[in-house]
């Protein structure tokens, strides 16, 4: 059963206004799965690869073409540096974005989410995909293998990872992730009325 923003509300308290940012290899399902985040707790979504595009005004895909990868990882730095100055976002950031120490610098201002899904269900998902500039003109599987390799100890610093379970909804999939980002938060301080009861248990 899908839940929603009032359904979430102890957890939105606990974090506080924190951003929850997700992680992953191209076709791990940042998008839907950080739309549904914010969703059920209340949160804005952005996408970092749609805000690098509207900020330079031509696709990644004409990015990487015109002015090459490095460029377009500058843009993309400039965009984490803008967004983790808001609060209360559900961000899907480009798979590469773990590659830059000073992006750690950004996401560790919110929890930071390892989407993990395998090789072989990402190449039915992407084997179609003409828009993915890494992802052309090249062996897909050997690519995202690669891709998986080098950047796995990046992804791996993140507070929370999420395996792959065959069958799993989009809203199942974030409620997995909600419990999880839940089960590492600190709890909140005591309120007054616990701290007085706990004071009397105490005595007695």
């Amino acid at each position: 059963m899908r839940r929603n923003a009032l359904d979430n509300t102890a957890l939105r308290d606990r974090l506080q206004g924190l951003n929850i940012y997700l992680v992953g290899l191209m076709g791990v399902g940042k998008t839907t799965v950080g739309q549904e985040i914010a969703t059920q707790l209340g949160y804005r979504f952005l996408d970092t690869d749609a805000l690098v595009e509207q900020a330079a005004g031509q696709s990644i895909a004409d990015l990487f073409a015109t002015v090459g990868e490095a460029e377009f990882r500058n843009l993309e730095t400039q965009v984490l540096a803008q967004v983790c100055a808001y609060t209360r976002l559900a961000i899907a950031t480009g798979g590469g974005i773990v590659g830059r120490p000073l992006n750690w610098s950004y996401l560790r201002h919110g929890v930071v989410v390892w989407l993990d899904v395998p090789i072989e269900v990402l190449v039915a998902r992407l084997q179609a995909d003409t828009t993915r500039p890494l992802l052309q003109g090249t062996d897909l599987a050997a690519k995202l293998q690669s891709l998986w390799t080098e950047r796995q100890p990046l992804y791996a610093q993140a507070d929370v990872r999420i395996g792959y379970t065959p069958g799993d909804t989009p809203e199942r999939l974030t409620q997995t992730v909600l419990d999880q980002i839940q089960g590492i938060l600190k709890p909140p301080p005591p309120t007054a009325a616990e701290l007085v009861l706990g004071q009397e248990r105490d005595r007695n």
